[in-house]
């Protein structure tokens, strides 16, 4: 093969016909020397004519290539370097003409017309290198710097990248209303993507904060750790970022910590780390540190990414903290508002059940209470209001607060029943809203039997029933006008005796009311509640009280109800065996709720209602 150099037009008749990649040609300076490209020593062809006779300028041509964007190189088939272009000296200053190719990715290419573009790393850039063959077993190559278009492409996929692991973050932490499960959640998204350890701390709360740690591990899992510290043992940059001030010393933040045990596996001063502030509603929710080995250090992407995704965690465990505050708030009030139990008192025994027309609010519009009196009495009632649900409830509150301390200033229930009238009318006048109530108010005093002397008064209630120690029951009947409808309602009030281990039942129409049977329509009525108590009137106050709940409850059937209330009273002597609330029944009397009996299967009396209607102090007077 001749090695003869290759000659500007050569070059030109060779390679012009050849994709110079998206070259672009500018304007050269007429002032630029010529000669500028490198050629081996070459005696130039005599350029050929055009058609039109014309000769082109051979001179010329160097100027040409040296303003293609890409570099040109041209060697022999023996990898001798024959031209080289400006672009291609000033990228390529190794080589030189008539010298062998010393570039290795040049190199070291295949042979071939059909040889891919490489792309490889050089003095500080990137370059690709394309091969073109030519005449003679000549060959092209086209090198180009690539080093922005690269820088540039990376980092659109790095923004991408980012775009969608914080659009992942936003999906994922927007579920949870749960604190915890959004920590942990946090923690989790952000190993390894963001750091090898992740820790996440909740502002404190009286005086103790939450964490949880994730850390990653070699075969790609990821552990969840977390519990509580006291407040004053977080580290001094954790506080600031408590405080919404980001720390900025990356070396004393790494010292506090891998000092404070923080950071697993990773230690000063191959760890770098960076802690930021979770926004909340006002103050910060948090905050989160992250840390990955030192070789890894945090970029201003980095940064910006770390910053957003402790946005959206806030953003996520702020909602669940406001959750968490709310249901508190709301688990409190409902507490505030259910029916308290009665506190024990000697030679008294105490029955109570209660279920709310919506269970998920656990609160209705039947309230029950008792409380001591300073004579060594106890008053007791059982109430409903108008309404059901929470406001409802907040009714029976005020009801229920006004006759505890009414108490203290009136111990007779009907005067006490007129002075809550009086009070519920100054309210409900205050607030514009009409409300009003039914009630059953008395008074327990022991008597020297063992017995109870009991003085009963009712505001448009259902009457009582007194179970005897004989089995048979009386009602006592309570004329009474409802609570807060007029001033100075007429209230129906009678004194009954219990003899010890006789029983009175208050109840709610709740029960009275519960619709079911066949067809779901059949009230329970007064008649089956008497069936169903019958022969029960040995039975612990709570085992009664929790009978009559479960015949109702049988009798709805899963069906929708009205709130249902029940409160016993059992005269029990102060050295009889006492009966736990919460202990099982040895034995329930079998007499579920059926249907209406016939009118044969009972006194006429019965049919109307309660037997042995006990007449009140106003008709007896």
């Amino acid at each position: 093969m001749s090695s003869e150099g290759v000659g500007p037009e050569q070059v030109d008749t060779e390679a012009r016909d050849t994709d110079p990649g998206g070259t672009r040609i500018r304007t050269s300076d007429p002032g630029d020397a010529p000669g500028r490209a490198r050629t081996a020593p070459a005696t130039p062809s005599a350029p050929a004519a055009g058609a039109g006779g014309d000769a082109p300028d051979a001179a010329g041509w160097p100027r040409v290539a040296d303003n293609f964007r890409e570099g040109l190189v041209i060697c022999d088939a023996a990898h001798v370097v024959r031209y080289i272009s400006q672009v291609a000296a000033r990228l390529l200053p190794e080589l030189t003409a008539g010298e062998l190719v010393t570039v290795g990715p040049l190199r070291d290419a295949p042979g071939g017309d059909d040889v891919p573009a490489v792309e490889f790393g050089h003095g500080g850039r990137r370059l690709r290198a394309r091969r073109v063959p030519l005449t003679s077993h000549r060959f092209a190559w086209y090198v180009e710097d690539v080093t922005d278009s690269v820088e540039r492409a990376d980092a659109l996929l790095a923004e991408r990248s980012r775009s969608r692991f914080l659009a992942s973050a936003s999906q994922k932490l927007g579920n949870p209303l749960h604190e915890d499960r959004a920590a942990r959640a946090a923690v989790r998204l952000a190993v390894p993507t963001l750091g090898d350890v992740a820790v996440l701390v909740l502002s404190p709360r009286k005086g103790r904060v939450r964490w949880w740690r994730a850390t990653g591990a070699d075969d790609d899992t990821t552990t969840v750790d977390g519990g509580t510290l006291p407040e004053d043992a977080l580290p001094d940059a954790v506080a600031q970022a408590l405080a919404g001030v980001e720390a900025h010393a990356a070396d004393w933040l790494e010292d506090q910590l891998t000092e404070a045990g923080w950071l697993p596996g990773l230690a000063v001063p191959d760890v770098t780390a960076r802690a930021v502030t979770l926004p909340g509603s006002g103050a910060p929710t948090g905050a989160l540190v992250v840390a990955r080995p030192a070789d890894e250090a945090f970029d201003d992407p980095d940064l910006q990414t770390l910053r957003g995704f402790a946005a959206r965690a806030g953003a996520a465990l702020n909602a669940a903290v406001l959750y968490r505050d709310q249901a508190e708030i709301a688990e409190t009030l409902q507490a505030s508002l259910l029916p308290a139990q009665p506190e024990p008192v000697p030679g008294l025994q105490w029955g109570t059940a209660y279920r709310p027309a919506q269970a998920t609010l656990r609160i209705g519009g039947d309230f029950y209470g008792a409380h001591p009196l300073p004579d060594g009495g106890s008053l007791f009632f059982l109430g409903d209001v108008s309404g059901k649900g929470v406001e409802a409830a907040v009714f029976t509150g005020q009801l229920r607060q006004g006759i505890q301390a009414l108490r203290r200033v009136e111990s007779d229930p009907r005067r006490l029943l007129q002075l809550l009238n009086d009070s519920v009318l100054e309210s409900t006048r205050a607030h514009g809203q009409g409300r009003f109530a039914t009630i059953v108010l008395g008074v327990a005093h022991p008597a020297r039997d063992g017995g109870l002397t009991l003085t009963l008064a009712g505001g448009g209630h259902l009457p009582p029933l007194l179970l005897r120690a004989d089995g048979e029951i009386e009602a006592v009947t309570l004329k009474g006008m409802l609570i807060g409808v007029v001033p100075d309602p007429r209230i129906g009030q009678a004194t009954v005796h219990l003899a010890a281990g006789e029983t009175c039942l208050l109840y709610s129409d709740g029960v009275t009311e519960a619709r079911g049977g066949r067809y779901g329509d059949e009230q329970y009525g007064a008649t089956r509640l008497v069936e169903a108590v019958t022969g029960c009137h040995t039975m612990p106050a709570p085992a009664l009280a929790e009978r009559v709940e479960q015949v109702t409850c049988d009798w709805l059937a899963g069906r929708d109800h009205d709130d249902i209330a029940v409160l016993t009273v059992k005269a029990h002597p102060a050295g009889g065996r006492r009966t736990s609330a919460a202990r099982h029944l040895h034995a329930v009397p079998d007499q579920r709720p059926g249907p209406e009996p016939a009118p044969s299967a009972r006194p006429a009396a019965a049919e109307a209602g309660p037997p042995r209607a006990t007449a009140p102090e106003d008709q007896r007077q």
